[in-house]
């Protein structure tokens, strides 16, 4: 796994600030605020709304994330978007849907041409462990990128 370049060096024209369905931590939106600011770049924020597979390779209605759920993750991208917007930076959200969150990910700052991706992250864990863990999503749109991609390692508790 690639170590993204120093952030201080770092201008970028636009900016992804992504979460695979957990909440965006106050410390990620303030990294991607700094991000912003040093090439007046303008930042998307995404949220995953985790659709969880497929019943016999069909879609199944009862596998889809629920009115509460998709409620929850505007409601995550609306506090992101309104916390950047008071630091003057111009922010737009979007909640997706989807089973792959790393792909999509990707492919969302791909399509948007972002510079970088800012994500909130658990430590990492084993590796033996960590591909069967939702939690663990960040460091797998790290190593899918190719776009510098800074995770924010959310203090253990």
């Amino acid at each position: 796994m690639r170590e993204p370049p120093d952030p201080r060096t770092l201008v970028v024209e636009s900016l992804l600030l992504a979460s695979e369905g957990r909440a965006i931590a106050p410390a990620a939106v303030d990294f991607a605020a700094q991000l912003a600011k040093r090439g007046s770049a303008a930042v998307h924020v995404l949220s995953i709304a985790r659709v969880w597979g497929t019943s016999f390779g069909l879609p199944n209605p009862g596998l889809l994330p629920t009115k509460r759920e998709w409620e929850e993750q505007r409601g995550l991208v609306a506090d992101a978007v309104t916390a950047l917007r008071k630091r003057g930076i111009d922010a737009t959200g979007q909640v997706l849907g989807t089973r792959a969150a790393a792909k999509r990910i990707v492919t969302e700052a791909e399509r948007r041409r972002c510079g970088a991706i800012v994500m909130s992250a658990d430590p990492p864990k084993p590796w033996l462990i960590a591909n069967l863990l939702w939690s663990q999503e960040p460091y797998r749109v790290r190593r899918r990128s190719s776009v510098p991609v800074y995770l924010v390692v959310d203090a253990p508790n």
